[in-house]
């Protein structure tokens, strides 16, 4: 029995995993990708020129970072879709400009200028008919100090260094930015419904709820 039979998702969907830092995405990513036979396809961290710098001062590298992110995942992106999908992506190439770019902006931390040059780029990559857009985006959310036990539970540094500010900030951003999203079908799961350590005791019907969004999704856009 095909993974289209048991639960109509087909073979080479793609499914992207958003939800703000800490709120289990990789876990989700992984459980997802075991149960279906997916590719994962994962946020790269390890490596990245910026990220140390950013956290340290965020007017000095902010754009730097988000230039070099938007390159990443568009270059992820065209890879998915040339393997012919079939994947599982831990976060989304949307939440840099409609969450993290719009913040900096807004908080001082990155001009008007460079905030108009990373949107222009962004907009140029991202927001074209040719652009492949995932079949569903899973949107993981809980409550504020669920999120903040999480973070301090992985244990990273830079992450714990961070002020409890901009983590309300970017909590409250992520709600406001999931709530306006359109640009595909969105499933949302509670991670208080979710158990982390076993998540092969509730994907089922996870899996049942991801074949339902994508195959309405498929119908409304034949229709």
């Amino acid at each position: 029995m095909t993974i289209y039979d048991q639960y109509g998702i087909p073979s080479d969907a793609v499914i992207t995993i958003a939800g703000t830092v800490g709120v289990g995405k990789s876990t989700m990513t992984n459980a997802l990708a075991d149960a279906l036979g997916f590719r994962t396809s994962f946020e790269k961290v390890d490596g990245n020129p910026y990220l140390d710098k950013f956290y340290k001062d965020f007017e000095r590298w902010s754009f730097h970072l988000q230039v070099y992110f938007l390159a990443e995942r568009f270059k992820e992106q065209k890879r998915i879709f040339e393997y012919g999908g079939g994947f599982v992506q831990d976060r989304s190439i949307y939440e840099d400009t409609g969450i993290f770019a719009k913040m900096h902006r807004e908080k001082g931390t990155m001009t008007e200028t460079d905030y108009n040059t990373y949107k222009s780029l962004f907009d140029a990559m991202v927001m074209t008919p040719y652009f492949p857009h995932p079949d569903l985006l899973i949107y993981l959310e809980g409550s504020f100090d669920d999120v903040v036990d999480r973070l301090k539970s992985r244990g990273r540094k830079m992450e714990q260094d961070t002020p409890i500010e901009y983590w309300r900030e970017m909590y409250d951003r992520y709600e406001d930015w999931v709530n306006n999203f359109n640009t595909c079908p969105v499933m949302r799961i509670n991670i208080n419904d979710y158990d982390l350590f076993n998540p092969e005791q509730s994907i089922e019907p996870i899996l049942e709820r991801i074949g339902h969004f994508i195959q309405t999704s498929r119908n409304y856009i034949k229709a």
